[in-house]
């Protein structure tokens, strides 16, 4: 009895003291085991955050994809469009200025041009000129490399490209209203000051990290840094410069001398402007394909409305009325490609339509300036439309649950924001180009002359036909 006792005394002692150093090991085990594995996922974070962002090869090709296409808007499709609608005698002076352009603002571009717009030396340093330019820590591209990758993880320097040729096409917009009667040295001139001055300060503005986007102004694509800029730019040069020879007089018709030309530099615009709208995402995503969408419903229904407005009025619709309806639609869905939804495309498409139409027919005619292709009525005020429906339309189920959205929503500062952006653009446009304006007319001079006039620029400027004779 005593030995069974002593027996069941001495488990029970052992399991006391065996029993707590086996749980306590066991814990001891686990909480070394939840300790690995924080130490793990803290070790993957931080790896994950400082190993370098990749090349993503898909927005990558997009990007190269929509480079092209909006190169392709100066070059041919701007070119053909201004050239038909002018004169046969003009339509090479149109082609060169095209082509000026193309050349001399993408040398500049990559000269200082991408630095002042998206530099940020001079912002980071607290300089005063921060307020207007970014800096020169990117001139001529020097500090970005075959691996330097931005928004989207596309290389920087595809980035750059796809930014020219946006810093191409604003200028060349301006050609419609100074078209048959500008001297091609004073435009050269006058161009690239233009460019300096005008745009680079602009687009650091909206695009650059400027005050206009800090205070939260939206422009997807180019409506107050291209349309309205260009445009206000385009009627204050058609007014200093004077309405043409014979403009509006009997025997003298200013009628397109090739329809097949604007056809033509229409359908490339069109078609160019998806890389303009849809590139501007930077990456190939849902956003671009709403506003690949957004955008070709916008131009479909204003040059529907156009056409109709046409035959309704005229009794006859034409191509060309089809054609400019097409181009305002473009402009007007510009800055809303990436907030908007189908309604918004409608909506603008429509109204710009009907305004651009009455600028066109009915204002351009009473006020007597002669605005020689549209580039203030439709760029100009398509441009205005544009920016400001933004804030009406701008909606969430495009923005996403944090994003912006229009007065339609219930978000009415937004409107106020498009206002306040669409003014300031319109105020610093005309204030600069009258400057620029007076200096080089006063320099160089900017108007041919009228026996220059007369027989045309082609060869008068460029001692060139653009047909033969036998033709």
């Amino acid at each position: 009895m005593k030995r069974r006792l002593f027996k069941y005394i001495t488990i029970l002692l052992f399991a006391s003291l065996t029993l707590p150093t086996a749980v306590i090991a066991q814990d001891s085990l686990a909480a070394s085991t939840d300790s690995l594995q924080v130490a793990a996922t803290t070790i993957v974070e931080k790896v994950t955050e400082e190993a370098p962002a990749t090349l993503d090869s898909g927005n990558t090709a997009w990007m190269i994809v929509a480079t092209v296409l909006v190169l392709m808007m100066t070059v041919p499709g701007l070119a053909l469009f201004y050239g038909g609608l002018v004169r046969q005698k003009n339509v090479l002076s149109v082609i060169m200025q095209c082509l000026f352009i193309t050349g001399v603002i993408s040398i500049l571009w990559i000269a200082f041009g991408y630095s002042w717009v998206f530099g940020t030396s001079f912002m980071e340093s607290d300089n005063a000129l921060g307020a207007i330019i970014g800096g020169w820590d990117k001139v001529f591209l020097c500090s970005l490399t075959l691996d330097t990758l931005t928004a989207g993880n596309i290389p920087e320097i595809l980035f750059a490209l796809f930014q020219c040729m946006f810093a191409v096409i604003t200028p060349a917009l301006i050609i419609g209203a100074f078209a048959e009667r500008i001297k091609f040295s004073g435009y050269v001139v006058f161009i690239i000051l233009w460019s300096i001055i005008v745009y680079n300060p602009m687009a650091h503005w909206v695009w650059g990290g400027g005050w206009l986007q800090e205070m939260g102004a939206i422009d997807f694509a180019g409506g107050t840094v291209v349309h309205i800029n260009a445009g206000i730019s385009a009627l204050v040069m058609a007014v200093m410069l004077g309405r043409r020879k014979g403009y509006r007089t009997i025997g003298h018709p200013f009628t397109p001398h090739n329809i097949p030309f604007v056809f033509i530099g229409t359908a490339l615009l069109w078609l160019g402007w998806f890389g303009f709208n849809a590139g501007s995402g930077l990456a190939a995503d849902g956003l671009a394909a709403n506003a690949f969408l957004v955008t070709h419903l916008a131009t479909c229904v204003a040059a529907v409305v156009w056409m109709s407005l046409e035959w309704f009025l005229y009794k006859k619709p034409t191509i060309v009325g089809f054609c400019t309806g097409a181009v305002a639609g473009l402009v007007a869905i510009t800055p809303a490609a990436g907030t908007v939804d189908v309604l918004g495309a409608f909506a603008i498409g429509g109204i710009s339509a009907l305004v651009c139409f009455f600028m066109v027919a009915y204002m351009k005619p009473k006020l007597k300036y002669d605005d020689s292709l549209d580039a203030f009525g439709v760029h100009g005020v398509g441009g205005i439309v544009g920016s400001i429906l933004t804030g009406v339309f701008a909606t969430q189920a495009i923005t996403g649950t944090e994003g912006v959205q229009g007065a339609l929503y219930g978000d009415w500062n937004q409107l106020w924001i498009q206002v306040v952006a669409t003014g300031a653009s319109v105020v610093y446009s005309a204030v600069l180009t009258f400057i620029l304006f007076f200096i080089v007319n006063k320099t160089i001079g900017l108007r041919v002359s009228k026996e220059e006039e007369a027989v045309g620029l082609d060869i008068s400027q460029h001692g060139e036909f653009a047909y033969s004779e036998d033709e």
